[in-house]
């Protein structure tokens, strides 16, 4: 089935450095830093870049850390209820900003 987004595109993301290297090597090494065992452990990091991953509506992303997430022993159940809060706080930041809409309106109506 073709899709807009490769699935094999994904594996190519290393050579997206190939015309800047030295911002790809830093762009890597902060990922890299990013991701590793802090104060939250790699497994938590993995889950909150996916919850991130559906609320950025990032395919290339979604495939990563799903993958990355079950292979850290995170259930299904869990990335599930991950994605709802990602989906819960992108909903609410969405109504929040009528907020804006209203004080245009209010604005107007003066």
């Amino acid at each position: 089935m073709e899709t807009y987004y490769n699935p094999e595109d994904l594996g190519k993301f290393g050579t997206i450095g190939e015309e800047a290297p030295v911002l790809a090597e830093k762009f890597f090494d902060y990922y890299g830093a990013v991701f590793a065992e802090g104060a939250l452990t790699q497994r938590e990091k993995s889950l909150i870049a996916l919850a991130v991953a559906h609320a950025v509506q990032c395919p290339y992303c979604i495939d990563s850390y799903t993958n990355d997430c079950l292979n850290k022993g995170v259930s299904e159940e869990e990335m599930t209820e991950a994605v709802h809060v990602a989906a819960a706080i992108r909903g609410g930041a969405t109504l929040v900003h009528g907020v804006q809409m209203k004080n245009v309106i209010k604005k107007l109506e003066l």
